[in-house]
């Protein structure tokens, strides 16, 4: 029984840090009418909304069809790995930076293994991670943490995208110039003898209710509406699909906004956080990124501050550095720890490296702009 809590206190960190900080913080504002305003439901049902039907379109298969169909045309390495960071840094802003390397990153080390082995595995799927992470600053869908700030910042979908667009080009050309800049080889990639087809009333159904998510986020569609059509629409379909959500990050959600909305009446905290915030939300919310992950960061800043394009930033180009600064990098760290776990010490000195450099980078754009 003990191994299980502690297998489960290591498996869900965060969620339990959330937990326990909600607890607490209901000691010092004990639980009143208040507590309904706290939570920003627009940002957890669609999350979860989203979560549901990604998972109904990667069951069908549309994302390994996309990614097999663009790399059977590949002959070198060199482009290989510049279509598998290509896939993973614009499919993160439509399937979030979680689901693109819940589905592209295996693809790479199924490769690698049909190759006998690849040395720069560790680099490749480095850049993937880097890639999905700073694709989905671009849109409000692409990751937990543009949603939240959309739904409760009030800005527009064109200021939105122009806060973050520098730096998603920046990221772009980077990546571009690290896939580009490695040592080249012929590469044959056969990943099956035939094409799976999809079925297109499937397809259809699933790419109907993502729209429907869109709408929501656009605030053309409500939300209350949107969720029963869902989860009604899923259930018909497969019901099984209801439970790859991930839970617990949407339970992180609820227990953060309990904390901050405690917190934001308790005048002492309210005012250190406040005096140390001032004028510096995009540093402090990149620093506070490497220590609790950038989703947990935004969401507790998030309620102490109005700059919410320093925000956006911050948390966006914080999720770059240490392995816990965006929760999407443990998917790929996971991932290849299960198929080679021999590479996992080189594989944390790589993606430490080339994160803290494009962070690095990325932090100076800030600086100039």
């Amino acid at each position: 029984m003990g191994k299980k809590v502690l297998a489960f206190l290591k498996e869900e960190t965060v969620l339990c840090v959330s937990a326990a900080l909600a607890l607490i913080s209901c000691f010092l504002v004990p639980p009143d009418r208040g507590y309904a305003a706290y939570i920003n439901w627009d940002t957890v049902v669609v999350l979860f909304c989203l979560m549901t039907v990604t998972a109904g379109l990667s069951e069908l298969g549309v994302f390994r069809v996309l990614a097999e169909t663009l790399l059977r045309r590949l002959k070198s390495r060199r482009m290989l790995t510049l279509t598998l960071i290509a896939l993973c840094f614009f499919g993160a802003m439509l399937i979030t930076n979680d689901v693109a390397l819940i589905t592209f990153v295996p693809l790479a080390l199924l490769i690698a293994e049909m190759e006998g082995g690849d040395d720069s595995l560790c680099l490749t799927v480095t850049l993937m991670t880097i890639a999905a992470n700073l694709g989905s600053m671009l849109t409000p869908i692409g990751n937990p943490q543009n949603l939240y700030i959309y739904s409760v910042s009030g800005l527009s979908l064109g200021a939105f995208t122009a806060t973050v667009a520098p730096y998603a080009l920046l990221s772009a050309v980077l990546l571009a110039a690290a896939a580009l800049g490695r040592r080249d080889a012929p590469v044959r990639v056969e990943l099956s003898g035939r094409k799976k087809e999809i079925d297109r009333f499937d397809l259809v159904y699933f790419l109907f209710l993502f729209a429907g998510c869109i709408l929501a986020v656009a605030k053309l569609l409500s939300i209350w509406t949107l969720l029963p059509v869902v989860v009604i629409a899923v259930a018909v379909k497969n019901w099984r699909l209801l439970l790859k959500p991930d839970y617990s990050l949407l339970a992180t959600f609820l227990c953060f906004f309990v904390f901050i909305g405690n917190m934001g009446r308790f005048e002492p905290f309210k005012n250190a956080v406040l005096s140390v915030l001032e004028g510096h939300v995009l540093p402090a919310s990149a620093a506070l990124s490497q220590v609790i992950s950038n989703v947990p960061a935004a969401l507790l800043l998030g309620g102490f501050t109005t700059q919410w394009r320093e925000l956006l930033v911050g948390v966006n180009i914080g999720g770059l550095g240490t392995l816990i600064a965006s929760m999407a990098s443990l998917i790929s760290y996971k991932h290849l720890a299960r198929r080679a776990p021999a590479l996992k010490g080189r594989y944390f000195r790589t993606f430490t490296l080339w994160n803290l450099g494009f962070l690095a980078a990325l932090l100076l754009l800030a600086w100039i702009l």
